[in-house]
């Protein structure tokens, strides 16, 4: 009776393991597909490109208030020697502040990538949704991101799907 009962049991667990289904999409594929992606890459660009310059020119003034502080070291007075070693150290703190301010973890850029990416990831995502249930998909692996995909064959792969599904093309 044991047996039947483990039989039956293993036969149950295979069946069902055989029906779930497995695909794979590239979502970096699917978001270059979209000319709305292409903008705001674009526009986070020129942002992130303009705040750099900024940056840069902020401690490039700092270089030279440094250099000029050593050349003239010998001749200037403890007193202002600490009032410039003071003023530049304030200078880089500020631009540290600064730098943080727009790259920081939630900094302007990062809360700008959510505003303008996001819900095109939120399209994508709906779009894989409904390919699950119309498909009846267990699970989608996405090849964009870490996965342990060693192999997969090119008839599971259904990136080119959701790109029609969202009205792009390729």
């Amino acid at each position: 009776m044991k047996s039947w009962i483990t039989l039956i049991f293993v036969f149950f667990a295979t069946s069902v393991a055989f029906s779930q289904k497995f695909v794979y999409v590239n979502t970096e594929l699917i978001l270059e597909s979209m000319p709305d992606y292409a903008e705001a890459q674009e526009e986070l660009d020129k942002q992130s490109k303009k705040w750099q310059e900024s940056i840069e020119a902020q401690f490039a003034e700092i270089e030279s208030l440094y250099q000029a502080y050593k050349a003239e070291q010998i001749l200037l007075t403890d007193e202002l020697k600490k009032k410039r070693e003071k003023e530049i150290t304030d200078k880089e703190t500020a631009v540290r502040a600064y730098q943080k301010e727009k790259f920081g973890v939630n900094g302007e850029l990062f809360t700008m990538r959510q505003k303008l990416i996001k819900p095109l990831q939120d399209k994508i995502y709906d779009a894989l949704k409904n390919l699950a249930t119309a498909g009846n998909y267990a699970i989608i692996f996405d090849l964009a991101s870490t996965s342990n995909i060693l192999y997969s064959h090119d008839r599971y792969d259904k990136t080119d799907e959701v790109i029609k599904k969202l009205g792009y093309s390729k």
